[in-house]
């Protein structure tokens, strides 16, 4: 990771729209957004989706960045690109119903595939909320008091639902 320094340089770069230096915090948050993203849904085809319309949303927004931690700014976009995803797959669900159960077909041949990951499939049983803070606390490296501002709830509920998390994620790797 670049030093707050260069990431300063960096973003600024960014607010005048120069293509090296955004190609430079893509190089620096790329990897992580990834795994992130892929975390939460399992499918590469998905997190690569994500990721490419994080950082579209990221061009767009670059100028309303205002200081303050850049990864918890950028993980908040990440957040709500992912929300944005799930409504986007609720409507979709909705509208082809009659397909459900080829994806529920496709959801179970995915997670034997990731049985191998014993993390992964333990995630995968908790529910969506408690896995992205999980993913937010220890992948994206978003500290408490960031997750709690991105989700507008005080850190000692953001505090209490990753505590609950860990323990039920404990229990299912047990």
């Amino acid at each position: 990771m670049a030093e707050s320094d260069d990431l300063g340089r960096i973003v600024a770069g960014c607010k005048e729209g120069d293509g090296e230096s955004f190609s430079q915090l893509v190089d620096i948050y790329a990897g992580r957004c990834y795994g992130y993203f892929y975390r939460l849904t399992g499918s590469k085809e998905t997190s690569d989706d994500l990721l490419g319309e994080l950082f579209v949303k990221l061009v767009e927004k670059i100028g309303r960045y205002r200081g303050g931690s850049f990864n918890g700014w950028l993980f908040k976009i990440a957040s709500n690109v992912f929300h944005d995803y799930l409504r986007d797959k609720q409507r979709q669900k909705r509208l082809l119903d009659g397909r459900k159960e080829q994806l529920e077909s496709e959801y179970g041949r995915r997670q034997e595939d990731d049985r191998a990951d014993g993390l992964q499939t333990a995630l995968w049983k908790l529910d969506t909320d408690t896995r992205e803070l999980i993913m937010l606390r220890f992948y994206s490296q978003a500290s408490f008091k960031e997750i709690a501002a991105m989700r507008s709830e005080p850190i000692g509920t953001t505090l209490s639902k990753v505590h609950r998390g860990l323990k039920k994620l404990r229990k299912l790797m047990e």
